[in-house]
């Protein structure tokens, strides 16, 4: 468990959203939304990954809100491809991070769910930080992200995922000339080396 953590429930499109809210022992310097690998394939709020990012953004000052997409836990309707999902996301940013600096990160199906809610909140001007993590590149269509964003934006995905393969991203990111940090001899859930994800997610979010 993460120090600090609170139960609550957010409206969706289709019912009750179940997430968990963490606040850092400081004043936050903004809220952050994570959002947890493929639902159909026993993807939670719980997740390792999700709950090492989600540590990294509390230590780092962010009030962190993560939630289950719709069909998964206690939040109502079906999975939805990814489209129902990103109105889930969408919906949790304007409940629980309706002013103010906004960061937005992701896992596997959460990360390509993220790269479109960046391309739909960028122009407000409140992205701060992006963090995507292990992208599902090979599966499903990531937007590409806003050039400008590129500089406050943290690609991270293991040499040797299996799940999602590293070539897969690097053709996605390659046409928009977008950094992607390798973790050497990393697997897609980052097995014995969520403490370096933790500190390169932390590094991340103290760079200006």
């Amino acid at each position: 468990m993460i120090a600090q953590t609170e139960n609550i429930t957010l409206d969706g499109m289709v019912g009750p959203l179940e997430a968990l809210r963490n606040r850092p022992a400081g004043p936050a310097c903004g809220v952050a939304v994570v959002a947890h690998p493929h639902p159909l394939f026993g993807g939670t709020m719980h997740n390792k990954v999700v709950q090492t990012i989600t540590r990294a953004l509390v230590q780092a000052g962010w009030e962190v809100v993560r939630f289950n997409f719709r069909g998964v836990g206690a939040s109502a309707g079906e999975h939805d491809q990814g489209r129902g999902e990103l109105q889930d996301l969408l919906a949790v940013v304007q409940q629980a991070a309706p002013s103010g600096p906004l960061a937005l990160a992701g896992f596997s199906f959460g990360a390509f769910v993220t790269t479109h809610a960046v391309q739909a909140l960028w122009a407000s001007g409140r992205v701060q930080k992006i963090v995507l993590v292990g992208t599902a590149t090979s599966r499903f269509d990531p937007a590409p992200l806003p050039p400008e964003s590129h500089e406050r934006t943290l690609v991270l995905h293991g040499e040797q995922d299996d799940t999602v393969p590293l070539a897969s991203v690097m053709d996605w990111a390659r046409p928009q000339v977008l950094p992607v940090t390798v973790v050497p001899g990393g697997g897609h859930f980052f097995h014995g080396q969520l403490p370096l994800l933790k500190s390169l997610v932390l590094r991340h979010l103290s760079a200006h």
